[in-house]
């Protein structure tokens, strides 16, 4: 299978052949046979059916060898950093990461004894100048949240491979769809399943996707973690990818509509989206991304954007992202709020920023709302 669409809804799908069923059936046992098995299956090994069936769907659409699914995007961040770094080595990381990415860097690698450095920028040069002697791993996202910045990662990879180091790209803005971080040479894509893949707000769920040499070491991390899905939640992850590529098409349409509407409203300051041939990695973008992507941040002229999001009648005020309705939250209070306001001015994040999470609604209606919000 080469197309996305194909490979969302066939890929990875278990074999029913009791009853010849489409679906693939849900496993919910915790024990599982062992005599004259080759492999012993345990929800917390990571090898259950309905693991399998949805890693090997990721794999497929990320154009990966293997994968595994998780139980929160973090659950798959960490268990990969942990996998491949230990006491005495280094990490560098792009500026501009998600919150709670970045709440755990601070928190939890020191007493580990694994240093970090982030980067001055997301330019490729500026990450680079950051290696040190004992750097092992370079830690990207791209786009940002919640700024929508864009990393060249081809720039980054190439380099990084000179250097003998692993890259890692958090994937979860783009999804799939919109972007195969392979194809510009990284090695390692983690997604918090939670958003796009999951894409209904009712999933919590993590996955990474790699080359099988490399998910070795993350299986045994996550093995001795224990961050496993159940597999009632693995069922309905694989039913949601199966419309990913729908969904996406949908919301990449919308997003554009409504990036191009705010850029011009006179009660806008900025506007941040890819899309945009004025954002400044419009071009990197457009040549590493097929989509723009549903995400997109924008900066009031008004002080008060809890005011804002309160006049907002279809729109939802809500945090999270990637589901098939609209929403926005504001960085300030939910994303970076561990950040504190010191540590939101280095990453350049207003306290008046709104970031939206764009649906499959109508674009019309989506407008009408807007613009009567920011009208009063």
């Amino acid at each position: 299978m080469k197309d996305h669409s194909s490979k969302c809804v066939h890929a990875g799908t278990i074999g029913n052949i009791e009853n010849t069923g489409v679906n693939s059936p849900i496993y919910t046992s915790t024990s599982f046979q062992f005599i004259d098995r080759e492999e012993t299956v345990y929800p917390r090994y990571l090898n259950t059916p309905n693991e399998k069936a949805v890693a090997e769907k990721i794999a497929a659409l990320e154009d990966m060898e293997s994968a595994l699914v998780f139980s929160s995007g973090m659950a798959a961040i960490s268990t990969t950093l942990f996998s491949i770094l230990g006491s005495g080595d280094h990490m560098v990381l792009q500026k501009g990461l998600y919150g709670g990415t970045t709440n755990f860097i601070l928190s939890e690698l020191e007493r580990f004894g694994i240093s970090y450095t982030f980067a001055k920028s997301q330019e490729a040069k500026d990450i680079m100048n950051a290696v040190e002697s004992n750097t092992r791993l370079i830690y990207l996202e791209t786009p940002s949240n919640p700024l929508l910045s864009i990393t060249d990662l081809e720039e980054v990879a190439t380099a990084a491979k000179k250097a003998g180091l692993i890259t890692v790209v958090d994937n979860t803005f783009a999804s799939p769809i919109n972007q195969q971080p392979v194809k510009q040479g990284i090695d390692i894509v983690v997604h918090s399943a939670t958003k796009y893949l999951g894409g209904h707000s009712d999933l919590c769920a993590g996955a990474v996707a790699c080359s099988q040499a490399l998910i070795e070491p993350i299986h045994k991390t996550g093995l001795n973690f224990g961050g496993s899905l159940n597999a009632l939640d693995l069922y309905l992850l694989e039913r949601s990818i199966k419309t990913l590529d729908v969904r996406v098409s949908r919301i990449n349409r919308n997003a554009q509509v409504i990036a191009e509407f705010l850029a011009y409203h006179p009660n806008v300051s900025r506007v941040n989206y890819p899309g945009l041939p004025e954002h400044p990695g419009f071009g990197i973008a457009r040549k590493q991304m097929s989509g723009f992507g549903g995400m997109l941040s924008f900066e009031l002229k008004e002080a008060d954007s809890i005011a804002f999001q309160k006049r907002l009648r279809l729109i939802r005020s809500s945090m999270s992202l990637g589901g098939v309705e609209t929403i926005v939250s504001s960085p300030a209070h939910t994303s970076h709020r561990h950040l504190g306001i010191e540590g939101r001015k280095r990453e350049g994040i207003a306290e008046g920023l709104i970031r939206m999470s764009v649906g499959i609604e109508s674009f019309a209606d989506l407008i009408e709302d807007l613009d009567q919000a920011l009208e009063k």
